[in-house]
């Protein structure tokens, strides 16, 4: 039986340095106790939501075995970073004071380029990453954003903030439960993917309803809204577990179109000039 453990609760100690490739302005924090983890903020423009799909993908992907940095629940007390001169920092960081998402660190990790880091995979690895997206509907992970790290010789699955695109129109969310993720064929993997019905067959056993609603149950209460589909907060936390549940069940329509994806064949790979040259 698999068994994944409650998201860590660490208190932030001391903002590093700001991370400004993407959007959300992450940020490198070191814990009290945990060290440095890479955090993405509530305040930030988008938003607890996102923090909600990080964390649901996180502790699944931990819960399947796949190579995730420990993820965390980092907390910021009152007076977090003041003396951090941008105002746009600081206006992020006074907006986050409570619950943030982090990933440890991982120091030295460079961007995966599939031109030149795609031997660290293997067709069983790169297949389980294709599920897991298009179970959870990832839409970051393509050739121009891969979302991927490698360090240590390790291609490590980062930033899920974009999973999870159910949540930000809830109504008639179930009868979208089942619906088939198309953009999976835009998936940065594709070229070295394996058997998705053996990744199927490895992962979808380890996803238990109680696993799954322990995970969904982990959600900081704080990251919730209410919303006006459901009575309630506990009655959104059940929508997510309901919709995790249940997708992994029935036609699975995502699963039958990441195979044809990978029937039809990625586009072509061509060496990206964004990262390393060797």
């Amino acid at each position: 039986m698999v068994v994944v453990r409650e998201l860590a609760r660490l208190v932030g100690a001391r903002y590093v340095v700001p991370l400004r490739e993407g959007g959300s302005l992450p940020a490198v924090v070191d814990t009290e106790t945990g060290g440095p983890f890479v955090v993405k903020f509530r305040g930030a423009g988008q938003g607890p939501k996102a923090l909600i799909a990080e964390a649901l993908v996180a502790s699944i992907g931990v819960a399947l075995g796949l190579p995730v940095p420990t993820p965390a629940v980092v907390d910021l007390d009152d007076g977090f970073g003041r003396s951090e001169p941008d105002p746009e920092i600081q206006d992020i960081l006074q907006a986050s004071i409570g619950a943030n998402f982090g990933l440890k660190y991982l120091p030295g990790a460079l961007a995966f380029d599939p031109a030149v880091d795609g031997a660290l995979l293997t067709p069983e690895l790169a297949a389980d990453i294709v599920w897991l997206d298009a179970y959870v509907t990832n839409v970051d992970r393509t050739p121009r954003n891969t979302n991927l790290l490698v360090c240590a010789g390790r291609v490590w699955l980062i930033d899920h903030g974009a999973a999870l695109f159910i949540h930000h129109r809830w109504g008639g969310w179930r009868e979208r439960i089942q619906s088939p993720f198309v953009q999976i064929a835009d998936h940065v993997l594709l070229p070295f993917v394996g058997d998705l019905e053996a990744a199927d067959a490895r992962l979808r056993p380890k996803l238990t309803a109680e696993l799954v609603n322990s995970i969904v149950q982990d959600i900081p209460e704080e990251w919730l809204a209410q919303e006006d589909e459901f009575a309630n907060l506990q009655a959104q936390r059940e929508a997510y577990r309901t919709y995790l549940v249940e997708r992994l069940n029935g036609p699975r329509a995502w699963l039958a179109e990441a195979i044809k994806a990978k029937q039809r064949g990625p586009k072509p790979l061509g060496r990206r000039q964004t990262h390393r040259v060797v």
